[in-house]
C-alpha cells in the first residue's frame, strides 16, 4: 500500500525585524515579542497550522533556536528542527527543510511574524494550494490588496498563473497596481511537495542546491556545520526558484494578512485590537506611563528600557535607517 503523504508546516524564523526597532532587537526579533494578546506571533503561526499540518519543522538560527524551543516546548507538540549556523537567505533555509523531507511530503512554508484572521478563508487557501502542489505545482499565497502598500511586494496574475513578481513599489506605481485589479500583495508563503521544490532549485540555482545538500547530509541531529553553511550563496527563494519556474501558481485569497513589518502595521493591529489612542491618533507603546501628545498627529511614541523611538506614523519605512546608522557604528542598543 503507497504511504500517506504527509503536509508539514515549516516554519520560517530568521529575520531581525528592523523596522520594528527598539522593539525588536538582535537577542528579542519581532516574532518572539509577546506583544499580540499576551501571544507570540511565532506562537500565533504554529498554532495557526495545527489543523492543516500533520508535522511542524522550525527552521532557525544558532542565535534565536532557543527562543523558539521554549515555546514550541510550551505548546507541547513534536516537531523537527533545523538550526542554521549562519544564516543564508530563504533559499537554503527551504532547501534544508525539503532535504529533510520524504520526496511526496508536502510543506506549507510560512514565515513566523505575521498576522493572519479570518481562518475560514486561511483554511480554503491552504486547501487550494495543497490540492495544485499534490498536481506537481509550487503555489504561492497572494492576497487582494486593501490600500496602495508600498512596504510589501506584488504578484501581477493572471486567473492563478504568475505574470511577474515586483518589488515594492513606490507610491503611485501602487496606486497603479490596485486600479489594474489583477494584482495581489505578496505574502511570502508557499506550498509544494519536497521533490518539486529541489528539482526546480537543482534547475535554476544549482550552486544552492549542491551546497544546501552537502551542509544537511552533514548535520549532527539537525544543527548545520558553520564553515559548509558559509559556502552556501546567499539567495532569496524568491530570485532562486520563484521568478523562474514554470510551474509557479497563485492562489488568492482575501483573508486578514500583515507582515507586521512597520510600525505602522503594528499600529492597524493594535488600534482593531483596542489599543488606546488619543483624539488627534497618537499612540504610546511599550509604557503604561501617562504619556501626552501635544501639537502632533498620528505620531507614535515607543518605549523601552534603554531606546525611545519618536516617529510619524507615515515615516515608518524610515526606521531601518536607524537601525542601519546604529548597526554602523556597532551599537549596543541592538543586542
Amino acid at each position: 500500500m503507497e504511504n500517506k503523504r504527509s503536509i508539514t508546516h515549516v516554519v520560517l524564523t530568521g529575520g531581525i525585524g528592523s523596522r520594528l526597532w527598539p522593539l525588536s532587537r538582535k537577542s528579542m526579533p519581532k516574532q518572539y515579542l509577546s506583544l499580540f494578546e499576551g501571544q507570540s506571533l511565532f506562537e500565533l503561526t504554529v498554532n495557526r497550522n495545527r489543523a492543516i499540518a500533520d508535522k511542524i519543522m522550525v527552521v532557525g538560527n544558532v542565535d534565536n533556536c532557543h527562543l523558539s524551543k521554549k515555546v514550541m516546548e510550551k505548546s507541547n507538540l513534536p516537531y523537527v528542527n533545523i538550526v542554521e549556523a549562519t544564516p543564508r537567505n530563504t533559499a537554503a533555509a527551504i532547501a534544508f527543510a525539503a532535504f529533510a523531507s520524504d520526496p511526496n511530503d508536502i510543506l506549507i512554508v510560512t514565515p513566523s511574524d505575521h498576522i493572519i484572521d479570518d481562518m475560514d478563508k486561511y483554511k480554503e487557501a491552504m486547501d487550494e494550494a495543497v490540492n495544485k502542489a499534490d498536481n506537481g505545482f509550487i503555489v504561492t499565497f497572494g492576497i487582494q490588496p486593501t490600500k496602495p502598500e508600498t512596504g510589501y511586494g506584488y504578484i501581477e496574475r493572471k486567473g492563478d498563473n504568475v505574470l511577474s513578481f515586483r518589488e515594492k513599489p513606490n507610491e503611485i506605481t501602487a496606486m497603479n497596481f490596485i486600479e489594474k485589479g489583477n494584482f495581489l500583495w505578496n505574502s511570502g508563503m508557499f506550498c509544494f511537495k519536497a521533490s518539486t521544490f529541489l528539482e526546480e532549485l537543482k534547475a535554476f540555482q544549482l550552486d544552492v542546491y549542491e551546497a544546501s545538500k552537502i551542509a544537511w547530509e552533514k548535520n549532527k541531529e539537525g544543527e548545520l556545520d558553520y564553515e559548509l553553511s558559509m559556502a552556501i550563496p546567499s539567495i532569496s527563494v524568491d530570485y532562486a526558484v520563484m521568478e523562474r519556474s514554470k510551474k509557479i501558481k497563485v492562489v488568492a485569497s482575501s483573508f486578514v494578512w500583515s507582515d507586521l513589518g512597520s510600525f505602522e502595521s503594528v499600529y492597524d493591529y493594535l488600534v482593531a485590537k483596542g489599543h488606546p489612542i488619543d483624539e488627534n491618533g497618537n499612540m504610546a507603546i511599550g509604557t503604561d506611563n501617562y504619556t501626552a501628545f501635544v501639537g502632533v498627529k498620528d505620531t507614535i511614541f515607543v518605549f523601552t528600557e534603554d531606546a525611545n523611538l519618536i516617529l510619524k506614523k507615515k515615516a515608518s519605512q524610515d526606521v531601518k535607517k536607524i537601525y542601519t546608522k546604529l548597526e554602523k557604528e556597532g551599537s549596543e542598543l541592538l543586542n
